[in-house]
């Protein structure tokens, strides 16, 4: 299983098949869809020998051409260990890392978990997810992966001329709420955040919450109390909150106008300054841990700014196993060492990966060369 959730395979002649819908180790007669000169990639037509991990998808809607789940037919139990397999072969191949230490963590509820949905509308005003490889809607008024209170909402909204509307509620306590175009508030890891419409949370509270512990484990042993820490592409000020509550100085560095307003709310009575910029074009600072969730295509140019902390310690979250590889192959050329990798289920039923990584500072490099 590789990036993207395929399955790869090989041609007598060598020639390498990206095979949608297929398990490893299976064997399959498949369509193909396109053909490059060193790849293709095709899709499953039928299963001749099948995995002990294969299940027929459950959910009507995957039937009907759904693209919202492309690993519905894997068994839940068994996908954060090819998710772990994953990234480790990305850290590997693309990352040129030797024997990376990748381990698995935890993995939300399969069903029913997530809070957060984006979805698409018809001219009538009735909503869908896209089909696979289409941008034609499949009309849903039921999600197995969403919480009950998005299912509510799912059958009886309607997108009032919008083309693409999205739908959160807030789940934790007692304050059970469901929203279009509003602000929630939401608690996760004994902490109370807004998160208004336009800005980026988490799948769900219960992935939060993975998160924060995920990424407090790979924080450990850094002493807050006398420590600036970064927290770049903070959001909203998830880990700014929990991990960091309890540092000298925190900094959260957001491009996101909304994000930057909720952040300030959530951070209130926190030694904490708000910076509204792109990661890219912020003019780095002293600090000692730096935390960073950049979004699905990595660090890119940011990885030199973070550098140029000379932070101790970089958690990197990651949310595809492609720029994870490619963020540490820049890191590790910035002077920094892979420590390890957890990779956590907050998507069941997707080949989406999120995974939380402790980069060290070489004491003996600067900048990837020796002192």
């Amino acid at each position: 299983m590789v990036v993207g959730g395929a399955a790869l395979a090989r041609e007598v002649g060598g020639r390498v098949v990206f095979v949608t819908g297929a398990l490893a180790g299976e064997t399959v007669v498949v369509q193909m869809r396109s053909s490059k000169k060193d790849f293709a990639t095709a899709d499953v037509v039928d299963v001749v020998v099948a995995s002990k991990d294969r299940v027929v998808p459950p959910c009507e809607a995957w039937h009907r051409g759904c693209g919202g789940c492309d690993w519905q037919h894997i068994e839940p139990s068994a996908q954060l260990a090819l998710k772990v397999g994953i990234v480790r072969e990305a850290l590997e191949r693309t990352g040129r890392l030797d024997s990376p230490v990748v381990v698995g963590g935890g993995s939300v509820q399969p069903w029913g978990y997530r809070t957060t949905v984006r979805v698409g509308a018809v001219p009538d005003g009735r909503v869908g997810f896209r089909s696979r490889r289409s941008h034609d809607l499949v009309i849903i008024d039921n999600c197995l992966v969403a919480h009950p209170l998005v299912n509510s909402m799912l059958a009886t909204v309607r997108s009032d001329g919008l083309d693409e509307l999205t739908i959160r509620v807030a789940v934790s306590g007692d304050a059970r709420s469901a929203a279009v175009g509003s602000a929630i508030t939401e608690m996760v890891a004994g902490h109370i955040f807004r998160v208004s419409a336009e800005s980026f949370f988490q799948s769900s509270p219960g992935a939060a919450e993975l998160l924060v512990q995920a990424v407090a484990r790979a924080a450990d042993g850094i002493d807050m109390t006398t420590s600036t820490v970064i927290d770049a592409y903070g959001g909203v000020g998830l880990f700014a909150a929990t991990v960091a509550a309890g540092a000298q100085r925190i900094v959260l560095v957001e491009a996101s106008p909304s994000a930057c307003a909720d952040a300030r709310v959530n951070l209130a009575g926190l030694p904490a300054d708000v910076v509204e910029a792109k990661v890219e074009d912020w003019a780095p600072i002293r600090a000692q841990l730096v935390i960073a969730d950049p979004a699905r295509n990595g660090l890119d140019k940011a990885a030199a700014v973070l550098a140029a902390t000379h932070a101790a310690r970089i958690v990197l979250v990651s949310c595809d196993a492609g720029s994870l590889a490619r963020d540490a192959r820049l890191l590790v050329a910035l002077g920094y060492v892979h420590r390890g990798t957890e990779v956590i289920d907050v998507f069941p039923n997707t080949s989406h990966v999120e995974a939380v990584t402790r980069f060290d500072r070489d004491p003996t490099q600067i900048d990837g060369h020796e002192r």
